[in-house]
């Protein structure tokens, strides 16, 4: 009874008491964990967007948001990013909206004050998502070679489907497939990329077409009384002594023959022959115009002359030539022995060049410069004034040479 009477006469004391411990409490917790304003980037998803539709413009990844919270809380959204922006796009049509960004907290995280966010709205905007098929527009521009025609053409699809967003199909007026056959000369076989336009000739892009090609035979045929035959140049006499010629090229290298009767052109062995082109004596590159020699009866479509070109190049050989050892650079006062006084020298380089050397194209030379007395091996350098000429081999590489004064005895042999 006593404790009782105790408890009613101090029980404001005592809620004085756990009043303040609670304060200093609290206290304590907050100088330990303070509560901060800070600005945080996290992610922006889309949610809830209606099945078949596609959104237009891209909205941003992440959004700023302002929140005040103890440091934990913030140290925690910072480090496990578990904060997370949205835009929530159910039963929204196509067309162009300004949604509000969501921001969800889980309710671990509390307690969390979200201050601000920037952006507030995403303007968002939805088209539909579409398919249909489209007839393919087929084009054959330009005409084949002289005494070519055209035969059948086979395309691989006659439609094609197009998708994407509902506003882009719309515009494709026609879908196009263009071959060009200009001056073919065969039966073509190829890949050809179709390509979407509106009706004012602008191709329409950010759509998807399937297929993207198609293949394309289309017959190139030679006409009757016609025939594509190769010219073969004749040649008469050599060209210059040293010399052989590396290619005859005729340009154009096939021509176009027709003859009103075509068993004619049918006989013709696959070429037709120039008149002769006269190579005697040439030792250097030419071109020249030159007839065709044709049946009676043929004729050549177009220009009835060729270029010929003619490209020669030297023929190239080795030869081996003896030459003196010749002396430079000896002191005053001495004289020099070279044993052996020649050495033979292996040489490579054009016939013509090599037929015509002289004694001071090809010098063997020793340098003696600041030798002194005594007996000396010395390599010699050999000097090639034509410089088409090369070296291959000396022998022999060393010599062996004797400098003494020239005053003095003269070496027995």
């Amino acid at each position: 009874m006593n404790i009782f009477r105790w408890l009613r006469k101090n029980w404001s004391t005592l809620l004085l008491s756990f009043l303040f411990a609670l304060v200093v409490w609290g206290s304590a917790v907050v100088s330990a964990n303070p509560n901060q304003e800070n600005d945080l980037s996290i992610p922006l998803e889309v949610v809830e967007q209606p099945p078949n539709t596609v959104i237009v413009d891209p909205i941003p990844e992440q959004v700023t948001i302002t929140v005040y919270a103890p440091q934990s809380v913030i140290e925690e959204i910072r480090d496990e990013q578990i904060l997370m922006g949205r835009v929530n796009l159910s039963g929204l049509e196509a067309g162009t909206y300004n949604v509000t960004v969501s921001i969800e907290v889980p309710d671990e995280l509390r307690p969390i004050r979200i201050m601000d966010k920037n952006p507030e709205q995403i303007q968002v905007t939805l088209d539909n998502l579409v398919r249909r098929e489209v007839p393919i527009a087929t084009e054959i521009n330009g005409k084949p070679a002289v005494g070519y025609k055209v035969g059948p053409v086979n395309w691989s699809s006659e439609t094609v489907t197009v998708s994407g967003r509902e506003t882009q199909v719309q515009k494709i007026d026609t879908v196009k497939a263009e071959l060009d056959i200009s001056d073919a000369d065969e039966t073509i076989n190829k890949e050809i990329p179709l390509v979407p336009y509106d009706s004012e000739g602008k191709r329409v892009v950010e759509i998807d077409l399937e297929p993207t090609s198609v293949e394309v035979e289309q017959q190139i045929v030679l006409q009757g009384g016609y025939r594509n035959v190769a010219v073969n140049v004749v040649t008469q006499g050599k060209v210059a002594a040293g010399y052989r010629f590396t290619s005859i090229t005729p340009n154009p290298p096939t021509v176009m023959t027709f003859s009103e009767n075509p068993q004619l052109v049918e006989e013709l062995p696959g070429y037709v022959n120039t008149e002769p082109l006269d190579l005697t004596g040439v030792d250097d590159y030419m071109e020249t115009i030159l007839e065709l020699d044709l049946p009676e009866g043929v004729t050549v479509v177009g220009d009835p002359t060729v270029l010929v070109q003619v490209n020669v190049t030297t023929i190239k050989t080795n030869m081996t030539i003896t030459r003196e050892v010749e002396v430079i650079g000896l002191l005053p006062g001495l004289k020099a022995e070279v044993s052996p006084p020649n050495v033979d020298v292996g040489i490579y380089g054009p016939v013509p060049t090599l037929d015509n050397l002289t004694q001071r194209d090809v010098r063997v030379i020793v340098d003696l410069s600041d030798l002194e007395e005594g007996v000396h091996k010395v390599t010699p350098e050999v000097e090639i004034l034509p410089s088409d000429v090369s070296m291959e081999t000396i022998l022999p590489g060393t010599v062996e040479v004797t400098i003494e004064p020239s005053n003095g005895p003269t070496p027995e042999g």
